[in-house]
């Protein structure tokens, strides 16, 4: 059975793209380009689930929003 997750991805400062998995804590990777992250993404993922006898799961993601101060 295919399950959905959310994935944060964020640049740092030496232009590697990063992601993290909000639902699994701890799931993240990184990749030079965005194919290449998500492809890692899932491997991250497919890791995380397959070493946890009982995967640790976050609530569910709600939304990411800016405001300006």
């Amino acid at each position: 059975m295919k399950r959905k997750f959310t994935i944060l991805i964020e640049k740092d400062e030496e232009g590697w793209l990063v992601s993290e998995v909000v639902e699994l804590p701890g799931c993240h990777t990184q990749a030079k380009t965005m194919n290449d992250l998500l492809e890692r993404t899932k491997e991250a993922i497919e890791a995380y689930l397959e070493s946890e006898e009982e995967p640790l799961m976050k609530e569910t993601f709600v939304g990411v929003q800016q405001i300006e101060v």
